[in-house]
């Protein structure tokens, strides 16, 4: 049997929707024996949200929970309690999502816990920062984007904020808390003591958004940023605007036509003028001309005249595929992408090679694509294997806590399970 890095970890996982359950996952492709504690009867509330088949799980549930074990528990009950008691003692970590005071209330406070298992690593993803004067909000995806910076500084600046597709606050939060859980395991192997992890999803989004954070404060300094459509041309507020496509770290760039437009939204390609690139794009255009013009051959000269710039290169782009554009540009070394769609994703064969994208069988649902480990390693390739049905591995589980099969049954019986 091939031993993986998490091997003989084990998580409660008391997590649910995105955040947490993405957490968990990540580690459970790794080898930690996740537990996903659910609800008798209804389980995580993602199992039925925006089925596609129904009496089957939802693809929200099975893309976010693989590799993982299920155990329905009521920790309402005074069994339920005993039972998760057992578990905490026999685990290494617990993650939770719940709503401020929830474990508490449960009857396990952070004291308690420790009580039982000293070394236990408790993992919370959060909405706010303890302390913080939103803390009792409750936050979802976009209200996460919101608040960490996210929306203001997306969209084009005649138009209201605008929120990702990428999930920022939500799977960007696990794989946070995740750097986390591994960071305090480490530590536990020095100081033999457990600790509570926290990682707010305001605080998740804001450490994606630290280049805007860059930007306010040059702003301030200066009143204007170079890199940005507004410039030199436009105006500037006191606060980092929305920069369209424009490309972040000072590299101009921008979503440029490509054949076919007109009746495919995604005939794209981003196309970034990135200054020790300028030469090799302008024997691409087959504009050698510009490499040693003064009124291009610096990018303080190009930004004023950016967009006319834009329009030169998607002229050229005109009777070209998104495809056959990128093929040509890459052999000049210019950085740029197709603009893929998800269907087009979900068919790359690149990515299923790679294990970024992988079929797997469900029980229930047959065959489905989900996402396979971002994270590549020389001597570790992840299984990724189908999420547990509701309570799957619920026998066994209280097997291996010491439970005979008469108290399962009777557990079984009574509704704690």
């Amino acid at each position: 049997m091939t031993t993986k890095p998490l091997d003989g970890i084990r998580i409660i996982d008391f997590t649910h929707v995105q955040a947490g359950p993405a957490c968990t996952q990540l580690l459970a492709w790794f080898g930690a024996d996740v537990i996903k504690v659910e609800r008798p009867g209804s389980g995580d509330v993602t199992r039925n949200q925006l089925r596609d088949i129904p009496d089957a799980d939802a693809l929200y549930f099975t893309m976010l929970n693989s590799n993982k074990r299920s155990l329905t528990l009521d920790t309402k009950t005074p069994d339920g309690k005993e039972v998760l008691e057992k578990l905490i003692q026999r685990s290494d970590v617990m993650v939770e999502n719940f709503g401020p005071g929830a474990l508490d209330r449960m009857g396990f406070t952070w004291e308690r816990i420790l009580e039982l298992n000293p070394r236990m690593i408790l993992a919370s993803v959060k909405g706010f920062s303890d302390g913080h004067h939103y803390s009792d909000l409750k936050v979802y995806e976009n209200v996460a984007q919101c608040a960490g910076g996210a929306a203001s500084t997306t969209g084009f600046w005649d138009g209201p904020p605008t929120v990702s597709a990428a999930a920022l606050g939500d799977s960007n939060t696990g794989m946070h808390l995740a750097i986390g859980i591994l960071t305090a395991l480490r530590g536990r192997d020095q100081t033999g003591k457990g600790q509570k992890v926290a990682v707010s999803m305001q605080d998740a989004v804001l450490n994606l958004c630290r280049v805007k954070l860059r930007d306010q404060q040059r702003l301030e300094r200066v009143g204007y940023l170079k890199e940005y459509p507004q410039y030199p041309h436009g105006t500037f507020s006191d606060a980092v605007p929305r920069g369209g496509n424009a490309g972040g770290g000072g590299q101009p760039g921008w979503v440029l036509k490509c054949k076919g437009w007109e009746t495919d939204p995604n005939a794209y390609i981003y196309f970034t003028v990135q200054d020790h690139a300028w030469a090799p794009i302008c024997r691409a255009l087959g504009r050698p001309e510009w490499i040693d013009d003064p009124a291009y051959n610096t990018p303080d000269a190009r930004q004023p005249h950016i967009f006319e710039i834009f329009k030169t290169i998607e002229e050229w782009l005109a009777d070209k595929t998104k495809y056959e554009a990128v093929d040509i540009l890459r052999k000049f070394d210019i950085p740029c992408s197709p603009v893929l769609s998800m269907k087009e994703i979900a068919r790359d064969e690149s990515l299923r090679k790679s294990g970024s994208i992988v079929e797997v069988d469900h029980p229930k649902r047959g065959k489905y694509l989900t996402v396979g480990s971002p994270i590549k390693f020389s001597d570790l390739k992840p299984e990724i294997t189908a999420s547990p049905l509701l309570g799957e591995h619920t026998d066994d589980v209280l097997a291996e806590l010491g439970y005979d099969a008469d108290k399962i049954a009777t557990f079984h019986a009574v509704g704690v399970v």
